[in-house]
């Protein structure tokens, strides 16, 4: 692993506060994420997992864990499976997790190599009642590969029809969207990297450079620090500062553009979210000045109310209404199109049509219920935009906050966000 070990204890809580929520007389199973395959005998490279490195700190490929919290003999209750290591593999994939490495990982004293896991769960599955069996359930997925859970639950509902099964992911939505201390120092470290990754970039951008030069210096900083991207990095310059989900970064930044980075580092699995503008030459125009300090009264207010007890609905409602305020001020909206605005369809998503976060951690849009009111240990991204493509720009800017019972926490107040700070430490 990259980074720092992490104190097994985290995953042992994680596991009680799981095993806590399951009936009696249950099991639970946990896979690990597939190898996927690319083109001729090519793979991508192995993503963990997220409930199972939640649940056990393991990042290894065709892991499987196994919860029997009731099981009659003890040594069943909880069971880690692993590929067992061999001189082979040594060869050609290189360590492998020992017993005793794993136990040290995970907290888990029983830890078996995967050829034992049939006899096992056949053993359990004729002493259980209940199996809880998991799957993406992420409301904005799209799944059109079958993945390992989709396999297994196949496999074991054709041998075992007359159990009662159940949806494990609902219950892992509810644990892990409140964050546990080392969770959340997990976060800081991830907005830290992200941090030394952007000031680098106010020393770089400059007319001429390209997106990718951009998106090479960003990586070798998060790369020295032990991170990687939290995902596909958005470096858009120009009219590409208009497209939400623009990830080409091939293009030339001309003096006079400003460039728009979404791109931020994740740190032991656990991601950050972060987006800055830029003014190309150093210097915005008026005009990009005036877009830019309304976004940014927006993002303040809106860090503001990221409180206990707001619904994410009632939180969006108000970014939109004080991003119409701010649409009248710029004289992008008339009072007369506002008065006359649909209620379920706002004038303002003209130009602020996305959301204004979400939460995040282990996954960047991160599971949870957002129909349920924010709580303390909640992790948010608070991301107002506006976007012009008739004059050629858009304005995003974006935290990541932790809400908390004394107010929220910017994790990320130590990057360079006010606009006089970032033309003068690009000019320099």
């Amino acid at each position: 692993m990259r980074h720092t070990p992490i104190n097994p204890e985290l995953y042992v809580e994680n596991r009680r506060r799981l095993t806590r929520r399951l009936h009696r007389q249950s099991l639970a199973v946990v896979n690990a994420n597939d190898v996927l395959p690319t083109n001729a005998d090519g793979t991508l490279l192995m993503q963990p997992n997220s409930d199972l490195f939640y649940l056990t700190g393991v990042e290894q490929e065709e892991s499987i864990l196994v919860l029997a919290p009731d099981a009659f003999d003890e040594k069943q209750r909880e069971m880690l499976f692993l590929r067992q290591p061999n001189e082979h593999l040594k060869t050609w994939e290189g360590h492998k997790l020992s017993q005793e490495e794993a136990r040290r990982v995970s907290g888990i004293q029983q830890v078996r190599w995967l050829s034992e896991f049939p006899a096992e769960f056949h053993k359990l599955m004729c002493e259980v009642e209940h199996v809880y069996l998991n799957s993406n359930e992420h409301k904005r997925a799209v799944i059109e590969v079958e993945t390992r859970d989709a396999r297994f639950i196949r496999r074991v509902q054709a041998r075992y029809p007359l159990h009662q099964y159940h949806r494990l992911a609902r219950l892992l939505h509810k644990v892990r969207v409140a964050k546990a201390g080392p969770e959340i120092e997990a976060i800081r470290q991830a907005c830290a990297i992200t941090g030394h990754g952007f000031r680098r970039l106010l020393r770089f951008v400059r007319p001429g450079v390209n997106e990718c030069e951009v998106e090479a210096e960003l990586a070798h900083e998060f790369l020295r620090r032990r991170g990687r991207f939290a995902y596909n990095p958005i470096l858009a310059a120009g009219a590409n500062s208009c497209v939400l989900h623009y990830n080409q970064n091939d293009q030339e930044c001309r003096a006079g553009d400003v460039l728009l980075i979404d791109a931020a580092a994740a740190y032991a699995n656990y991601n950050s979210d972060l987006t800055r503008t830029l003014p190309v030459s150093g210097r915005f125009t008026r005009r990009q000045k005036q877009v830019y300090q309304a976004v940014l009264r927006t993002l303040r207010a809106m860090i503001r109310a990221a409180t206990p007890g707001t619904l994410h609905r009632d939180w969006q409602k108000q970014a939109e209404a004080l991003l119409t305020e701010e649409c009248l001020e710029l004289g992008l909206l008339k009072r007369a199109q506002v008065r006359k605005q649909n209620p379920d369809q706002p004038a303002v998503k003209k130009y602020f049509m996305h959301g204004l976060g979400h939460v995040i951690g282990l996954d960047v849009h991160d599971v949870g219920f957002m129909n349920e009111p924010f709580a303390p240990g909640w992790v948010l991204t608070v991301e107002p935009g506006l976007y012009l493509p008739e004059e050629g720009f858009g304005i995003r800017l974006e935290n990541t906050v932790l809400v908390t019972a004394d107010g929220p926490v910017d994790l990320m107040a130590e990057v360079p966000l006010e606009a006089d700070e970032i033309e003068s430490l690009m000019n320099r």
